[in-house]
């Protein structure tokens, strides 16, 4: 994987733990980021076997409430569905909190380091200006109201785009890569959408 693939990847996963100060996070090590992208990643892992849990206890009570009804049993078998899906988010994180050790081992560290905090500290010094960007995007939607992970690929993107001279399609590609490890299921066509919508936007506002 490229540097500046896994610093994004980085970037994602350790903000929410991270100094919310600028001054804070350009003293941050590599080291720092993947702890904190580790303990993100596991911290999901474990809520989504926990709700599985919950959601496989529920779905056997129906099928022993009721295995002639249909309705029981086909609501049992959703349940069951959802454990499925569940169980492999988590597993699917337990993966990733592997994985990006040994990617970081297999790159220029000090790229990743660098390219990785000036993401979270453009995110965090540019935050107004980069959701005022994003609210305009957004149709019939409110930032506040999209899942913590959508907002920061999202606001990850405008920094790409606005204030690292990324190309606008390098940047939504790579957005769009993250939606799908680590949104929900549909999360890469909303972020895809709103990402085109500003790239529309900044394009009218530059015509004459």
């Amino acid at each position: 994987m490229q540097a500046r693939r896994i610093a994004r990847e980085l970037a994602l996963l350790s903000i929410s733990q991270l100094p919310a100060k600028p001054e804070k996070l350009t003293t941050q090590k590599l080291q720092d980021l993947v702890v904190a992208s580790v303990r993100t990643l596991a911290t999901e892992a474990r809520d989504a076997l926990e709700t599985a849990s919950a959601e496989l206890q529920r779905s056997n009570a129906q099928l022993l409430k009721s295995e002639t009804r249909t309705s029981d049993v086909e609501s049992a078998r959703a349940m069951l569905r959802e454990t499925i899906e569940l169980t492999q988010t988590a597993i699917n994180r337990v993966g990733s909190s592997i994985e990006i050790p040994e990617f970081i081992q297999l790159t220029n560290q000090s790229d990743v380091r660098n390219y990785a905090v000036e993401i979270i500290t453009r995110l965090v010094s540019e935050r107004s200006e980069i959701d005022a960007i994003l609210e305009n995007a957004l149709v019939d939607w409110q930032l506040s109201r999209l899942a913590r992970i959508d907002q920061d690929i999202l606001r990850m993107a405008i920094v790409d785009m606005v204030y690292l001279g990324i190309d606008q399609r390098v940047a939504i590609n790579e957005a769009i890569e993250l939606a799908k490890r680590y949104s929900g299921e549909d999360g890469h066509r909303f972020i895809n959408g709103v990402l085109r919508r500003v790239t529309e936007q900044k394009l009218a506002g530059s015509k004459p």
